[in-house]
C-alpha cells in the first residue's frame, strides 16, 4: 500500500551478500516480464500481457498458466491484485479478468473500456477492502482517462472517477469553454496507486492531456491530467489534488508511484507523500491535505524557469514543441518513468532510477490536432540511481549505471541493501547510505521490472525478472543454517 518498496527482511544483508547464489530459474519465453510477482502461501503469481502464471515459490516449478489472447497494445503488464482466493488481471483490450488462484480458471470477465476507442490496460489492480481499483491506458486517440472501483465478487461497477471533469464541475474551468476538448482530454491511470488505511485515502498519479504535445486547442492547466490525486475509495470522490505538470505538452505523465511515509519535516512529525515525477522534479506533499512542502529537480532539466507559489514548475515558452523542433531536457520518456522508486526508513532517503537526456519535440499537426499531434525524437540519454533527501530534495549520492534509458526498479531492505540493475546487464546490490557497489552479477540481459523479496521456511529469496526469465536468489543453505 505504501509504495515504499522497502522490506523488513534482513537474512540477506550487507555482511553476507557476497555469498548470494542462484536458487532457481523460471523461463516464461513469451514476453518481457515487467510485473512484480505476488507471493501468497508459497506461490508466486506474475504476468505478461495476455498471460498469468502460478509458480512454486520454493523451487520455481509451474503450477498453472492462464492465457487469454487479445487485441490491443501489448507494451507491458505490471502484475495482479488478489482478494481472498481470487486474482485480478487487466488486459491489452481493456478488460478485467478474475481467476481462481487455485487453478487459474476464469470466474468472470468484464470490460473496463471499449478497446475500439483506443483504450487498453497495463496496470496491476489495487485491492482496498471490498474494492478492486482498476485504471486504463491509451493516448493514441483522444479519450478520457478514468479510475474505477469494481465489486470483487461480481465485477459490478461501484464507482467511476474521470480524470477530466464534466463541464461545470470543479476543474473544468482549467479547460477551454465552448469546445469539447475536456471530453477528449486524456489523463490515463496507467499505474497502480497507493493507499493509507488510517486516512482511508487512495493516491493515484494521472497521465498527460490530449492531444499529445499540442496545447493550443486546450489552453489552461487541464486538470486533472498530470496530477497526483487523493480519492475516497468508498465513493470515488476527489479529496485533494496537486499538479506536477500543468498544461503538459511533453508527454510527462505524473503516474510515477506516490510513495507514502511518516517522517519528521521541519521539526514536526508529518504524514508525507513523495513522487519523483517524469518531468524531472521531486515533490513532497502532506498527504492528509495535499499541502505542497518541497519541489526540486532530482536530475538535469532545461524546461522550467522556476517554481510558482503552489510548488509547480513554471514552463519556459521556448520549451514547447514547435514545427522546427525544440531541444529540451528531459526526454519524452522523462527524468524517470514507471519503474519503482523506494524509500528506506533506515536511511531516510528516497531512491529513484533517473535519466539525463534530450529530445527534440516537433509539432506536426495541421488543422485540428488529434491524438499524437507531434513527434518526439530522443537524441541521447544515460541513467543513474540517485538518493534524495526528502526534506530538501537535494541529491545525497549518485551511482552511474550507463548509457541509455534504464527501466530497472529499486528494492531496499532492512539488510542495508539496495537492489537494482545497470545498463550492462549487471544486477546490483548497493549500500543505501552511500551508493557503493557491494555485489554484482552479469546475467546477460536487462532488468525491465523491479526486484522483490520474501521469506519461506526460514529462507529469504530475492526475485529478479530479467527480460523473459524469472531468477530467484538466496543464501546457500549452510550460510542460512549458520545464521550468518
Amino acid at each position: 500500500y505504501s509504495g515504499r518498496r522497502f522490506s523488513p527482511l534482513d537474512q540477506i544483508n550487507a555482511t553476507n551478500i557476497d555469498t548470494l547464489t542462484l536458487a532457481w530459474i523460471f523461463p516464461a519465453h513469451v514476453a518481457a516480464i515487467k510485473s512484480t510477482p505476488l507471493e501468497v502461501n508459497g506461490v508466486l503469481y506474475f504476468t505478461t500481457p495476455d498471460n498469468v502464471w502460478a509458480v512454486d515459490a520454493r523451487y520455481g516449478r509451474q503450477i498453472w498458466h492462464y492465457q487469454r489472447v487479445s487485441e490491443g497494445d501489448h507494451i507491458g503488464h505490471r502484475g495482479l491484485g488478489m482478494y481472498k482466493n481470487w486474482l485480478y488481471f487487466t488486459t491489452p483490450d481493456a478488460h478485467l479478468v478474475c481467476l481462481d488462484a487455485r487453478d487459474g480458471t476464469v470466474r468472470w470477465i468484464v470490460e473496463l473500456a471499449d478497446p475500439k476507442l483506443g483504450y487498453f490496460s497495463t496496470m496491476a489492480p489495487l485491492v482496498v477492502r471490498d474494492h478492486i481499483i482498476a485504471g486504463v491506458s491509451g493516448d493514441v486517440t483522444d479519450v478520457r482517462g478514468f479510475l474505477e472501483s469494481l465489486d470483487p465478487e461480481t465485477g459490478r461497477l461501484q464507482w467511476r472517477w474521470y480524470t477530466d471533469p464534466d463541464p461545470g464541475q470543479p476543474g473544468s474551468e482549467t479547460w477551454p469553454k465552448d469546445t469539447d476538448a475536456i471530453l477528449h482530454g486524456g489523463g490515463m491511470t496507467w499505474m497502480s496507486g497507493t493507499y493509507d488505511p488510517e486516512l482511508n485515502l487512495l493516491y493515484w498519479g494521472t497521465g498527460n492531456p490530449n492531444p499529445v504535445l499540442a496545447g493550443a486547442t486546450r489552453p489552461g492547466d487541464n486538470l486533472y491530467t498530470c496530477s497526483i490525486v487523493a480519492l475516497n475509495p468508498d465513493t470515488g470522490k476527489l479529496v485533494w489534488y496537486f499538479q506536477p505538470s500543468p498544461h503538459d505538452v511533453h508527454d510527462w505523465d505524473a503516474v510515477e508511484t506516490p510513495v507514502l511515509f511518516d517522517a519528521e519535516f521541519q521539526g514536526k512529525p508529518r504524514k508525507l507523500l513523495a513522487q519523483a515525477s517524469r518531468n524531472s522534479f521531486f515533490f513532497v506533499l502532506d498527504r492528509t491535505n495535499g499541502q505542497h512542502l518541497v519541489t526540486a529537480p532530482f536530475i538535469d532539466e532545461t524546461w522550467a524557469s522556476g517554481v510558482d507559489s503552489r510548488g509547480r514548475p513554471i514552463a519556459k515558452p521556448e520549451a514547447a514543441p514547435a514545427p522546427d523542433g525544440a531541444l529540451v531536457e528531459p526526454t519524452s520518456d522523462g527524468g524517470s518513468n514507471w519503474m519503482a522508486p523506494s524509500f528506506d526508513p533506515q536511511t531516510g532517503l528516497f531512491y529513484v532510477n533517473a535519466r539525463r537526456g534530450f529530445s527534440v519535440y516537433y509539432l506536426t499537426a495541421t488543422g485540428k490536432p488529434e491524438g499524437w499531434a507531434g513527434r518526439d525524437r530522443i537524441l541521447w540519454a544515460d541513467s543513474t540511481v540517485r538518493a534524495v533527501d526528502y526534506r530538501t530534495g537535494s541529491v545525497v549520492w549518485n551511482h552511474e549505471i550507463g548509457n541509455g534509458e534504464s527501466i530497472a526498479g529499486i528494492l531496499t531492505t532492512a539488510g542495508h541493501l539496495l537492489f537494482t540493475a545497470d545498463n550492462s546487464g549487471n544486477l546490483l546490490a548497493l549500500d543505501p547510505a552511500t551508493g557503493k557497489t557491494l555485489w554484482h552479477l552479469n546475467v546477460g540481459g536487462h532488468l525491465v521490472a523491479s526486484p522483490m523479496t520474501y521469506q519461506l521456511d526460514g529462507r529469504q529469496y530475492l526475485i529478479i525478472p530479467v527480460q523473459d526469465i524469472l531468477y530467484a536468489f538466496a543464501l546457500p543453505e549452510r550460510v542460512v543454517a549458520q545464521g550468518r
